[in-house]
């Protein structure tokens, strides 16, 4: 299996490990257990987070020891992935159809292989619950049903049925669980968030007792050529001070970690400060637009998000600020593009209510140190810089209702519209940034040949059918599949 710097393809989403890879390469701090215990415990869960912050490993793990030791279990866990291309194209009755039917087809699996039991459902909800029933008392356990991927920023069109359907079948026998973005409200009028779930939301602060430890471990585990290298700065503080740079973000932090390490000589201020300005020129920035062509009707809004980023850190860099509290009235109109900012990493939500010196309350957001040292005069980390960062000295900078972020227009959202990267060109899967894993030459002029010249085509394709083209084969289909996943879901 490839090496880079000592990580396995330097796989940065957990989803796409192995079970066995999987294992290898995650650890947990108290923290994160005590999430997990939650998703394996009774009861109906949202796990709230944005993009990198790691519930698919959550989800994955709690899952995992589920079903890891069946006869010391009370339960049993069924993990399942929601990025499945009509999901993203109904609504309605429709859309509930294409959900059970996946339901229905992965635990019909499951059911036969490893519990003797034939699970016989039409995708009717009530239909399914009741055998789901079943299953619990013909296996004498609880069904936990893990749902990734359910609910995303600018995917708000069928997650009332969604919604419905993990209130309907969630029950003494069946605790559901799902995975959400920030942003999600369209709950729908027979779900009630304080009553029917319990949210919990992943946030990895500056200030957790265990925020040091946890993202040193995370690079002595995927990293196995660290002790190589040499560090002019404890190794410990680089891997915290990373760590608060990408607001704690897991998977921007990996990434930084391949770059940081990616070298031979002595690390220090000078490689540290290359490695933040390469992220924020060749990862955060280009996220935005990764992300314009995947947010269906909120595409409008990512120039609006840019020009909101430039402000808040042009203002903190003058003023040596790291976080900032922008006044409630502002974020309640600018909320989706901080929705997306959030998403893409750039800045991260800290409190919801915080007093504010001006008078009036607002929310408080620390900021991406990456894409703040682009702006900061001299462009440099200096130690100084690293000192006063660390120890975050700085005052929250404010935003009031008269300030400069008033100024930010928005365009009118339209009530539908297709996500822009199922119409691009093929090639476009090519491997490059944004595609790491991305499709070879050779395979992306023999599907061309057979008509499939845009990613929607693709996308669409039953694997019966991608299979009867010569030349491809299952690794193949997997393949396609795995860019398709990283090109079309956030």
């Amino acid at each position: 299996m490839a090496q880079e710097n000592g990580l396995v393809n330097l796989i940065l989403a957990s989803e796409d490990f192995s079970p066995e890879e999987f294992v290898q390469y995650h650890h947990f701090m108290s923290y994160e257990e005590n999430i997990i215990k939650k998703l394996m415990a009774h009861g109906p869960v949202l796990l709230k987070g944005g993009r990198g912050t790691g519930k698919s490993a959550l989800l994955r793990e709690a899952d995992r020891r589920l079903n890891e030791n069946p006869k010391s279990s009370n339960a049993i866990g069924i993990y399942l992935s929601l990025r499945h291309l009509p999901l993203l194209r109904t609504r309605g009755k429709q859309y509930e159809v294409e959900l059970l039917q996946i339901l229905i087809d992965k635990i019909s699996k499951d059911a036969i292989e490893k519990h003797g039991f034939l699970f016989n459902s039409k995708p009717e909800v009530y239909e399914v619950h009741k055998e789901l029933v079943r299953l619990s008392e013909h296996v004498g356990k609880r069904i936990v049903l893990f749902f990734d991927d359910a609910a995303h920023i600018g995917r708000e069109a069928a997650l009332e049925e969604f919604f419905d359907v993990f209130r309907t079948l969630s029950s003494s026998n069946v605790s559901c669980k799902a995975a959400i973005y920030p942003g999600v409200t369209r709950f729908g009028n027979r779900f009630d968030i304080y009553n029917d779930a319990t949210v919990v939301e992943i946030s990895r602060r500056e200030d957790q007792e265990d925020f040091d430890e946890f993202f040193f471990m995370v690079m002595e585990s995927r990293f196995s050529d660290l002790s190589k290298k040499t560090f002019s700065i404890n190794v410990k503080e680089v891997a915290s001070f990373l760590g608060q740079a990408v607001v704690g973000n897991v998977r921007s932090y990996v990434k930084a970690c391949s770059l940081l390490l990616n070298t031979d000589k002595t690390i220090g201020f000078p490689i540290l400060s290359e490695v933040m300005l390469e992220l924020s020129r060749d990862y955060y920035w280009p996220m935005i637009d990764e992300v314009r062509l995947k947010i269906g009707i909120y595409e409008a809004l990512i120039e609006p998000s840019e020009s909101l980023a430039e402000m808040l850190y042009q203002t903190c860099a003058q003023k040596s600020g790291t976080s900032c509290i922008i006044h409630r009235n502002i974020v309640s109109r600018l909320e989706k593009i901080l929705e997306i900012l959030e998403y893409t990493g750039f800045i991260a939500r800290r409190e919801v209510s915080r007093g504010m010196k001006s008078g009036g309350r607002g929310t408080r957001f620390v900021l991406n140190l990456c894409n703040l040292l682009e702006v900061v005069s001299g462009t440099r980390l200096t130690k100084d810089l690293f000192d006063s960062w660390r120890k975050r000295e700085s005052d929250d900078i404010q935003f009031s209702p008269n300030s400069n972020l008033n100024t930010i227009d928005l365009p009118e959202i339209p009530e539908d519209k297709n996500l822009s990267i199922l119409e691009l060109p093929i090639e476009k899967l090519k491997k490059s940034d944004m595609f790491p894993y991305g499709i070879t030459d050779n395979k992306l002029e023999i599907l061309k040949e057979q008509g499939f010249d845009t990613v929607g085509k693709l996308a669409e394709a039953a694997d019966e059918v991608i299979l009867k083209i010569d030349g491809i084969g299952e690794r193949s289909l997997e393949r396609f599949r795995s860019v398709l996943g990283q090109a079309i879901w956030m």
